[in-house]
């Protein structure tokens, strides 16, 4: 229909808007004269979602895109100062607030310093007796240091004991890392051992937590008889069956239950479904448009520049969040004609990539071969039109076939192995990392050396060539 008629249907492959501009630009507005925050503008007006409301802000203001990193620089003090601070406040002969002072510091660093070396039981003053000697004193100390790391083992070796055998966790679990309702348990199973402050420390237990599943528990469980039925579907089946699954199946034997009954049940008795290994970053959507023939059939080799292009989109995850590159390669040397980085993979991400790539082409004389997979984004309109315009020759790969746009695939390959795989991007933020992925294609094309070329980059065997100056 696009190539008979230059243009698509009215209202094809295009969503209606769910929200009206006006309720657009009432929610911004809210948002910037009730304190820029997100939260209390869509509690306020109900919608819309944190995301679109974002987008909706990053428009109007791209400025508070931007965000400012930074934070309390904590001073570290030497362990030796510690040490000398936590002996001066036991053997003390003035006051706790005035050896603080004397060391530069507050009354609570000195006491936190004290709980550190000697733990919360250690008693904060042993001041000398007329029949005791400094050396005494020190043994002392030491021997109540030694019997709080003892005590402190044994809380450990007791939780770990009791999250093996009533959890059935195992003895490699961490309690820490326990639901508040295990670590409950936890305590009620050591409650006339140790101290409840102690406990609630060690398994970093709110107060308040435990008190409240204290008393769920002590409740009657009116769910008692439909757990044992759970469980026992979710093993006859393969240990496979979803709450959906396991929600028809009680429907069928008469027991009525909501999804999220279900769904809280399976969480409690540890009835978790085997998930699929996490997929690489994939743009298809489906056949959202007629397909063009796979022109490239795997051969990547070109007689002369702008006779085949290549592209795709990579994903980069680092700890301050996803970053997208897509290129265009040229099949002749390898070199990347030109490329867009940015944080979302949409369509002007590769628009504006071919827009660059199309101003480097006469296209009174070339007619390159753009060869993509079938992804969303090169079946658009927006994409459709530029191909359409420059004269270019649309080829796509076959569904789900990678080897298909394998030169591509190699560069990202190339790219991530040698710039990021190695790396710890922790502490880089977007715009860095965006930074160095373009400071690197850019040595790619101008000093990266490859065999195939002679040992000369793309840039310096166009140069051996005459092809550029």
């Amino acid at each position: 229909e696009y190539e008979q008629m230059l243009d698509l249907p009215a209202g094809y492959a295009r969503r209606k808007q769910r929200y009206l501009q006006a309720q657009k630009e009432v929610a911004v507005e809210h948002y910037r004269t009730h304190g820029q925050c997100i939260a209390s503008t869509i509690h306020a007006l109900g919608y819309p979602c944190r995301s679109v409301l974002s987008d909706w802000i990053g428009e109007v203001f791209p400025e508070a895109r931007k965000k400012t990193l930074g934070g309390f620089k904590q001073i570290n003090y030497p362990d030796s100062m510690k040490q000398a601070g936590v002996m001066a406040l036991c053997a003390r002969n003035g006051s706790a607030q005035a050896i603080a002072e004397k060391l530069g510091i507050c009354r609570v660093t000195l006491c936190n310093w004290k709980n550190q070396l000697l733990g919360n039981d250690a008693p904060t003053s042993m001041k000398l007796s007329n029949n005791s000697s400094p050396d005494q004193v020190e043994v002392k100390r030491q021997i109540e240091m030694l019997q709080s790391e003892l005590r402190q083992f044994q809380l450990e070796r007791d939780l770990l004991k009791t999250t093996n055998e009533v959890l059935e966790k195992g003895l490699c679990v961490d309690p820490k890392k326990l639901s508040n309702r295990e670590k409950t348990l936890l305590v009620e199973a050591h409650k006339e051992q140790y101290p409840l402050s102690e406990l609630f420390g060690q398994l970093g237990l709110p107060r308040s937590s435990y008190f409240y599943h204290k008393a769920r528990l002590q409740a009657d469980d009116k769910y008692l008889a439909v757990r044992k039925t759970i469980s026992d579907i979710f093993e006859q089946n393969y240990r496979c069956y979803g709450y959906r699954r396991l929600k028809a199946v009680l429907t069928e034997q008469n027991i009525i239950l909501s999804e999220k009954v279900v769904q809280r049940l399976m969480k409690q008795e540890g009835l978790l479904v085997a998930k699929p290994k996490r997929q690489r970053y994939g743009s298809y959507l489906g056949e959202i448009s007629p397909a063009p023939e796979n022109l490239i059939n795997r051969n990547f080799q070109a007689a002369a520049p702008n006779e085949k292009w290549l592209t795709d989109i990579t994903e980069f995850h680092i700890p301050a969040g996803k970053v997208y590159l897509s290129p265009i390669i040229n099949c002749f040397d390898g070199l990347v004609i030109s490329w867009s980085i940015g944080t979302r993979p949409n369509a002007d991400l590769v628009n504006t990539m071919l827009d660059t790539a199309i101003e480097s082409v006469d296209q009174s004389k070339e007619r390159p071969i753009v060869h993509s997979d079938r992804g969303a984004h090169y079946r658009w309109p927006g994409w459709l039109s530029r191909i359409s315009n420059a004269n270019l020759v649309r080829s796509m790969s076959r569904k789900g076939c990678s080897p298909d746009n394998a030169a591509c695939e190699g560069f990202f390959g190339r790219l991530k192995t040698e710039l990021f795989y190695y790396r710890d991007w922790a502490g880089v933020t977007i715009e860095q990392f965006i930074q160095i992925v373009d400071t690197y294609i850019r040595w790619y094309n101008e000093k990266r050396i490859k065999v195939s070329l002679g040992a000369l980059s793309p840039i310096e065997y166009r140069k051996r060539l005459g092809l550029i100056t």
